[in-house]
């Protein structure tokens, strides 16, 4: 691609600025326009062409065109073109961690690195897996469109500090409730 990130983004603006709110990514289906020379690191930063994205106001911008797509490759999508990009781990990271009420009305929030807060719940639903080979747990949140905002360990340990133990099908498991929902978080000992 040989647009900068400035002209890309003038362009994406040019698009969304038509639809306010998020941009209705799931209408938007245009043929494959290449490679971009585009990666999110695991730690959550921006890199195009080896150089780091400096402006959080672009980053914020291509977020909310991001999108995984079936394949579980990434694109940014405009209504006229899309990009395939490089992502690391989940492209986005869940820093902030607060928990509002209790018991079953209890609802746990994240606010990722761009800027969102998001409620757990059936919209947000989270996920706990592990990596591979490592047995390190890979708490996530789904933000939308595939993309998924990673918690990072310390909003990881507040969420632990939430959890409940609850029988689930004859077994032990640790979670926390949000949404109305209990989330499984992982095994009892």
């Amino acid at each position: 691609m040989d647009k900068n990130p400035e002209t890309f983004a003038k362009e994406v603006e040019d698009s969304v600025s038509k639809n306010p709110g998020q941009p209705p990514l799931d209408q938007w289906h245009p043929e494959l326009s290449g490679d971009m020379d585009m990666v999110i690191r695991r730690n959550g930063q921006w890199i195009f062409k080896g150089e780091p994205l400096t402006r959080e106001a672009i980053v914020r911008l291509f977020s909310t065109i991001l999108r995984r797509e079936d394949d579980g490759e990434f694109y940014l999508v405009t209504p006229v073109e899309k990009w395939r990009i490089k992502v690391e781990d989940a492209p986005l990271l869940a820093h902030t961690l607060t928990v509002r009420g209790s018991g079953e009305d209890q609802i746990v929030s994240v606010t990722t690195n761009v800027g969102e807060t998001l409620d757990i719940g059936e919209e947000h639903p989270l996920d706990v897996s592990e990596y591979p080979g490592t047995g390190e747990p890979r708490p996530v949140v789904l933000v939308r469109h595939g993309v998924e905002a990673r918690l990072l360990t310390s909003a990881f340990y507040d969420l632990a500090a939430h959890l409940t133990e609850r029988t689930v099908e004859g077994e032990t498991v640790y979670g926390v409730v949000s949404g109305g929902k209990f989330w499984k978080v992982g095994q009892g000992g």
